[in-house]
């Protein structure tokens, strides 16, 4: 496979975005309307050449891209989880071309090519959900922990050429991720503050307005519950960041689960082709 100098078809459309509201771990055993939102995102997206993927789980000092042919299935996650998913594996190949066509576009912020981490939960759950045989190659990018919002999104923009050249830009945390209040009740209601805070953010996305949505704990006390700590929050920046001007939204699996937990998904993709 060679990224970079193979654009897509000039026929063809430019490759989506897509954010996947990944909630639990818990999901990849289950069949639900998120997991099924998952799988129709796939569809609607089609297959792509390469994946890459911002996972809230690998937050880091500095940038760092996987870039080994055979990334390990990370279980990311306590022993109390069930044991099932411990038994999980997304054997997808990885891609040291496209690890170092990323370190590229990045330049001349430093990019580490890393050969330690793999696919964790942020990523495998939703790919088996979306891409069950584990035939796209895929590359996780790390999460600078030490910026802020605005630098997220900045750097995001330089990857926009990967869309043109196959690749699936790919987020996968929650807008709304709050575990400590936490009710673990199929029936429970979302807290008003978490309906606030989710409706926010979609308005400012589907306004194209992203500077609305930096320093976001700064905002509001909605946004400070919602966003306890940023990991969660920052791969929607990226998605975010790899839009253009021809992008439209289309949100799915729009819903809180266990009253702090948003399970919003969206895909950005041209208008022509929605």
């Amino acid at each position: 496979m060679t990224i970079g100098d193979s654009p897509v078809d000039a026929a063809a459309r430019r490759m989506p975005v897509a954010f996947f509201g990944h909630g639990s771990p818990t999901n990849v055993l289950e069949d639900n309307d998120a997991t099924r939102t998952w799988a129709a995102m796939a569809k609607r997206i089609g297959k792509p050449k390469a994946i890459l993927c911002v996972s809230a789980h690998w937050c880091t000092p500095g940038v760092r891209v996987t870039a080994m042919a055979s990334p390990p299935t990370i279980h990311d996650f306590g022993r109390s989880l069930p044991s099932p998913l411990f038994d999980q594996n997304y054997p997808a190949p990885g891609s040291p071309e496209l690890a170092e066509r990323v370190r590229a576009l990045l330049a001349p912020e430093p990019v580490t090519l890393d050969t330690q981490w793999g696919l964790d939960h942020g990523a495998w759950s939703v790919l088996t959900k979306a891409y069950p045989d584990a035939d796209v190659p895929v590359v996780q990018l790390s999460l600078d922990a030490r910026r802020p919002e605005a630098w997220h999104h900045a750097l995001a923009q330089r990857l926009i050429p990967l869309r043109d050249e196959g690749v699936l830009i790919a987020g996968s945390g929650n807008i709304v991720h709050n575990l400590g209040v936490l009710q673990w009740n199929n029936a429970a209601q979302p807290y008003p503050w978490a309906v606030r805070f989710n409706d926010y953010v979609k308005q400012q996305i589907t306004d194209d307005t992203p500077e609305g949505l930096f320093d976001i704990r700064r905002l509001s006390d909605d946004a400070r519950l919602s966003v306890p700590s940023e990991d969660h929050y920052w791969p929607l920046l990226y998605v975010l960041g790899a839009r253009t001007e021809k992008d439209r939204v289309t949100f799915l699996s729009d819903y809180i689960v266990f009253s702090s937990l948003g399970m919003t998904s969206l895909i950005l993709e041209e208008a022509d082709a929605a």
